[in-house]
């Protein structure tokens, strides 16, 4: 059996694991081992030596002699001692993948080039109203509402639109008293009088008024400050007022806030006084700008997002409460990085792997620092170089492969996983046999029964806890071994030599 067919079945495992379909699997592997001529097979036979069997569907099952599946109607598939390894670098740490078998697939490959990425983020944002634009107007003294003109909440009104006529009785009183210190022309009277107006909160132009009419002014009316939306108006004729009773609050409408939501990934590069460009639905032709004067304290636990405050001018008030913008965020300066598809990352959660295309067909697993990404494009820090070629579509079967071959495990050669560190307790099961190949991350044995697990002789792979192991054993050793299962894998935890004559007297 061919190394191409062992590669063709195992790549039908990982279509099967990615959501392909057991059954399209099955169909692949069977179908286009049934077209791989006998000669073929006999030649990898003659030229390598099968370390196991194994069915395709099961890989990690293996059986000590060629058969039929006992889980599929199928033969077991060979796996063969050389790997299709041929001591070079790429071949260490890499697979090697048949050219039409990677068309077949779908297999995408893209250069690592050197680019800019966009430096702004778009984001969702709605309009609010400019909570420091906002004026409260007061009553100073205490008195009776006599008047209130046509307004309520929600109404926009120009400054000095009149809110509301008063009946102020301290104040004429002390208008009187005003009245007649002016007849008697003692202007250090005058002056005390006046103040005392003052003090009693009487508006300065009012006051004006009373020197200019010489008449007390019993009623005054209360205008608005600035111009803008009334946000709450508490005032009714008839009503009584007390001093320091809000009347009403108006809120200025010369500009509004935008309030956007940024993903918490993406809020480490909004600075404030950032530009930002806004499309509003209501006015999809117009571009309003503003800049960044706040990013609040907080983040919403539900979205993960953090709120951006933006400041609009709104010189003719176009911008209402509660519309709906697209906000285009500056994040930073545009630098030359290196650049891939973001679809080209498979992200283990541990860490960050893109699958390098090699010469002569071969592929090779290395880990990456990523930086940040925007239109389908990802920053790579570290472990790629401008010009090399990686896997942007179907690198999930590769990996999937690599997996199977071991790749993945020497890429941590010497940096042992928690899982097999783990492992460092009394063996669960004792075994001997001999050691038929060894590498950094594991070793397979061609072992005697193992009556305690039920095995029968065959050859099995197990992973090695300590990389160093693989310096002191050598193909063909005889050895005692115990191991301990851990999850799906069988991991050594002790490993001894032994002799020829030690093996035959302790076979059953």
């Amino acid at each position: 059996m061919t190394s191409q067919k062992m590669k063709l079945a195992v790549l039908a495992v990982a279509m099967s694991a990615l959501g392909v379909g057991g059954s399209l699997g099955y169909w692949f592997a069977d179908h286009r081992m049934h077209k791989m001529p006998e000669k073929g097979m006999n030649n990898a036979s003659s030229n390598a030596k099968a370390l196991y069997w194994y069915d395709p569907m099961k890989p990690t099952q293996h059986f000590d002699k060629p058969g039929k599946s006992p889980f599929m109607d199928m033969q077991l598939v060979a796996k063969y001692a050389d790997n299709g390894n041929d001591g070079s670098p790429a071949s260490a740490m890499s697979i090697k993948v048949d050219p039409s078998v990677t068309q077949n697939l779908g297999v995408r490959v893209v250069q690592v080039s050197q680019g800019v990425l966009s430096d702004g983020i778009s984001v969702t944002g709605a309009i609010q109203l400019n909570n420091r634009l906002v004026a409260v107007m007061q009553t100073r003294s205490s008195g009776f509402v006599e008047r209130v003109y046509a307004r309520a909440a929600g109404d926009v009104v120009e400054k000095g639109a009149p809110i509301a006529d008063l009946l102020v009785p301290d104040w004429v009183s002390a208008q009187i008293e005003y009245l007649a210190v002016l007849k008697m022309g003692d202007q250090p009277l005058i002056s005390a009088a006046r103040q005392r107006l003052q003090l009693l909160g009487m508006p300065t132009d009012l006051i004006a008024r009373v020197d200019k009419t010489r008449k007390p002014q019993a009623t005054i009316t209360i205008s608005a400050p600035i111009s803008g939306v009334i946000q709450s108006l508490d005032v009714r004729s008839g009503m009584t007022m007390s001093a320091g009773q809000t009347l009403a609050k108006i809120n200025g409408l010369d500009s509004v806030w935008l309030e956007a939501a940024v993903p918490e990934a993406q809020a480490g590069g909004v600075r404030i006084g950032s530009t930002i460009a806004a499309h509003l639905t209501a006015y999809p032709s117009d571009t309003f700008h503003g800049k960044v004067i706040a990013v609040l304290p907080d983040i919403n636990l539900e979205s993960r997002t953090l709120r951006v405050r933006i400041e609009l001018p709104n010189r003719h008030g176009q911008l209402k409460q509660g519309m709906f913008a697209q906000v285009k965020l500056q994040t930073g300066k545009n630098q030359a990085q290196l650049l891939i598809p973001e679809e080209a990352v498979i992200r283990t959660g541990t860490r960050n792997v893109v699958i390098l295309a090699l010469e002569g067909g071969h592929f090779q697993p290395v880990q990456v620092d990523l930086g940040k990404a925007a239109n389908g494009q990802i920053a790579i820090l570290s472990g790629l170089q401008a010009g090399q070629k990686v896997v942007a579509s179907g690198q999930f079967l590769i990996d999937s492969e690599a997996s199977l071959q071991g790749v993945l495990a020497r890429m941590n050669s010497g940096k042992p996983t928690s899982t097999m560190m783990s492992t460092a307790t009394a063996p669960q099961y004792q075994g001997m046999g001999k050691v038929e190949s060894i590498t950094a991350a594991d070793i397979t044995i061609s072992h005697h029964p193992i009556p305690a697990i039920g095995w029968g002789t065959m050859t099995m792979m197990f992973k090695l806890p300590d990389a160093k192991m693989a310096a002191v054993f050598n193909v063909g050793d005889q050895v005692n071994f115990g191991f301990n299962q851990v999850n799906d894998d069988y991991v050594i935890a002790a490993l001894t030599k032994t002799t020829d004559s030690d093996m035959q007297g302790n076979k059953p």
